[in-house]
Parts: structure tokens; C-alpha cells; sequence
């Protein structure tokens, strides 16, 4: 059974509890000179702790060619850490790219966790940096307003729903304050703002089992 992340042991501000099986990685080595770093064996599927309260899972190009097997390792990173801020960083290359438009639906749409693509481990290290540092500002994570949600890659990821052209998802972006809130509502919710046969679409998007 994976165990859950290290929840009381928030790291301070400037370090990042990183899980053992990192060590030595080319990832934790871009940290040098920007980060400190604590191991921790007890992050289960966690891979990264930052003292925000947000979780990092780290999904490399070899996970996604493999198969689906990342996609149970992910919905048990969003079960174990439901009190903390998820977010997956993805590897986009020229080998994962055509795996990552579905990747960007499972992640965003069914689990709504966030999703941030890296070419590499460097990038990703620089990355989670940023984020790290960035923590005395505004959290983009955790903003609960529209300017978020309207960007034009969660945009583009609700007009994939049948029946969901730019206006339905301007409309639907602006009454649900998260993806995960739109999920949850039933079609009687829906048919004011999309209609009935609309709304019927989506609740079946994320409803209907994945093939």
C-alpha cells in the first residue's frame, strides 16, 4: 500500500521534502544553488513536497510509452493527498507528444489536478524552483478567479466535450470555480447555462467509465 505524503512535516520556506528514490537524479542536481532539498522515504507516491502545501508528481516520457500503468500511479497520488495542492509535471517529447493531449484531459478534466509539461529533468528542476520561490506571491494554484480557469489551455480542454463549443466553455468556466466543481454537477445544474442535450454530454463525459 503506497503511504500517504508527510503531511505535518511542512518544509520551510526555500526547501523542498523530495522522495529517496531522487537522489543523485539529474533532477535534484539542477536544484543545487537554488533549493535545499530534504529526503524523506515515507512520500509514497509523492515525489516532491513544497512548503506551500502542494505535491508534485513526476511523470517521465519512459511512464508514458510504457502504457497506462501512470494513470493508476496518478489517480492514487490525487486519493492519498486530498488535503494538498496536486500537480503533475509531465515530460513533452518529441516521443511522449502524441500521448499528451490525453494525458491533458485525464489529469485536468477527470481528476482536476494541475498539469505542467517540462522537455526534460533539467527544465523540471527549474520548474519546481520557480515555484518554490514564487510562494512569497500569489499562488496561480490556489487563485479562485475566472482569469485561471479562462486560460486557453483548460479553454481548449472543456470544448473537447461533445456539445461544448467556446461559448458553452466561457459560460460553464464562469459559473464552476474549478473543473473539479463542473464534474460534480448534475445535468439539472447544467441546463441553465448549456441546455438540456448539452448538459446531458457532459455529465456522461465524466461520468461514463474510461475505455
Amino acid at each position: 500500500m503506497e503511504s500517504k505524503a508527510v503531511v505535518n512535516a511542512i518544509p520551510p520556506y526555500g526547501y523542498i521534502i523530495a522522495n529517496e528514490k531522487w537522489r543523485g537524479s539529474v533532477l535534484v542536481q539542477g536544484f543545487k544553488g537554488n533549493v535545499k532539498i530534504i529526503f524523506e522515504e515515507l512520500l509514497g507516491v509523492v515525489d516532491f513536497h513544497l512548503s506551500d502545501k502542494s505535491c508534485i508528481l513526476y511523470v517521465s516520457e519512459s511512464d508514458i510509452v510504457a502504457g497506462n500503468t501512470y494513470k493508476r500511479k496518478i489517480v492514487r497520488f490525487r486519493n492519498a493527498n486530498s488535503s494538498l495542492q496536486g500537480i503533475i509535471v509531465v515530460e513533452k517529447t518529441r516521443l511522449s507528444e502524441q500521448y499528451f493531449s490525453a494525458l491533458q484531459k485525464f489529469v485536468v478534466l477527470e481528476l482536476g489536478l494541475n498539469l505542467l509539461p517540462v522537455l526534460n529533468p533539467v527544465e523540471a528542476s527549474q520548474l519546481i524552483s520557480q515555484l518554490v520561490h514564487g510562494e512569497n506571491k500569489e499562488n496561480p494554484f490556489r487563485r479562485k478567479s475566472i482569469s485561471r480557469l479562462l486560460d486557453p489551455v483548460v479553454l481548449a480542454l472543456v470544448q473537447q466535450i461533445p456539445g461544448v463549443g467556446k461559448v458553452k466553455a466561457l459560460a460553464l468556466l464562469q459559473r464552476y470555480s474549478s473543473i473539479h466543481q463542473l464534474s460534480q454537477a448534475s445535468t439539472s445544474d447544467l441546463e441553465p447555462t448549456v441546455g438540456q442535450a448539452t448538459a446531458q454530454h457532459i455529465w456522461g463525459f465524466f461520468h461514463k467509465p474510461l475505455v
